[in-house]
């Protein structure tokens, strides 16, 4: 049994629907980040980073989405979530996966935890404004350069779909209309048809 560690409207979804299309089997436990307990004592020993997501496995606890959702694909290869026979084309998704942990998530949360960068309101403030850009910048890339079709690889389904399907949910947060890139409105409405993807938002609503 895996434990995935999540907290509602965070990166975690994608590790979350990345199990549910696995078949392994999995319970999810909710942190509730307005009662700070991200930074409880307890959940500290699991995840020093005090951050979602972390996955409770039998060998330790793995955090970093690109890690676990590389993992949760290798675990179970029958599931067939990446392309694990072809170096190339694995790497490619790992190099998607991350461009959106370290560009296209930073560029959101400049817009919601600007306290990590800088500490006056006057910076805060102009993080914020600069959000809409930024992640306009981010998808337009997206759009035209990085998503293949109907999949992020193509035709082949993969883990980094549950990762851009998580994303791309955050653009109405962010003030950038998700209609201004119609292959990744596409394949927002593409991914909500999942059936693992309405079990996950199920699950969490009942967590």
């Amino acid at each position: 049994m895996y434990t995935l560690y999540f907290a509602p409207g965070t990166c975690a979804l994608a590790s979350h629907i990345a199990l549910a299309e696995s078949g392994l089997p999995y319970e999810v436990k909710r942190i509730r980040f307005a009662e700070n307990e991200q930074r409880s004592e307890a959940y500290l020993k699991i995840n020093p980073k005090g951050r979602v997501p972390a996955l409770v496995t039998d060998k330790g606890v793995l955090s970093e989405t690109v890690a676990i959702l590389a993992f949760i694909a290798q675990a179970v290869p029958q599931a067939k979530l990446a392309p694990l026979d072809d170096a190339f084309l694995f790497a490619r998704m790992q190099a998607f996966n991350a461009y959106l942990s370290s560009t296209v998530h930073v560029a959101h949360a400049h817009g919601r935890r600007g306290a990590r960068w800088a500490d006056e309101p006057s910076s805060h403030a102009d993080m914020l404004r600069k959000v809409p850009h930024t992640m306009g910048e981010c998808f337009r890339l997206i759009e035209n350069d990085f998503l293949a079709g109907p999949y992020v690889l193509g035709e082949q389904y993969s883990v980094a779909d549950p990762y851009l399907f998580t994303i791309a949910g955050w653009l109405e947060g962010d003030k950038v209309d998700i209609s201004e890139f119609p292959r990744v409105q596409a394949h927002y409405e593409r991914m909500k048809a999942r059936t693992a993807v309405q079990k996950a938002f199920a699950e969490e609503s009942a967590a």
